[in-house]
């Protein structure tokens, strides 16, 4: 069975639309319960860190139980990072599927995420490179995500809603 690329994307914007939109809970369900969620940092020799238990990570959650938190502290104003909310607008490109198992795919994609919050835009690119796990209302849900951050030398504290 060959993976429908549409389908791919329609999952995608689905997330970003949710994160855009601040609809934090919704945003959750398409993560699976033991997905990884990952962004490692750029070492003085502008190279990526690859091991989230032993070097520096701008986020790193083992499971969902993390970006759980991450959302309570949101929506419970106990995130000092996210008080006022910022404004985003993610856009996507190039969405890629690189390989296809019985279950999953792995896919790469591109995004560009526009912030604003004090009077002030902020702009945030990179790569991401995703598991999906084929199943959950949506379609797919996230098994793991491991975001790339290109522009890393920022202003703020990143978080979820950025990337």
């Amino acid at each position: 069975m060959s993976t429908n690329h549409d389908a791919i994307c329609a999952f995608l914007y689905r997330e970003v639309r949710h994160l855009d939109d601040r609809e934090f809970e919704q945003w959750l369900q398409l993560y699976a319960l033991d997905a990884e969620y990952w962004m490692p940092a750029w070492d003085d020799d502008d190279q990526l860190t690859d091991d989230p238990h032993s070097q520096i990570s701008l986020i790193y959650y083992p499971n969902r139980n993390g970006l759980e938190d991450r959302v309570f502290r949101i929506k419970t104003e106990r995130s000092s990072a996210s008080m006022p909310e910022p404004r985003t607008n993610h856009m996507l490109t190039n969405v890629e599927v690189l390989a296809e198992r019985s279950d999953e795919v792995d896919v790469r994609y591109n995004f560009h995420t526009l912030s604003h919050r004090y009077k002030k835009t902020d702009h945030y690119f990179g790569t991401v490179f995703a598991t999906l796990r084929k199943g959950g209302d949506a379609g797919y849900l996230f098994a793991r995500k491991k975001v790339v951050l290109k522009d890393d030398y920022i202003s703020q504290v990143v978080d979820i809603y950025h990337l």
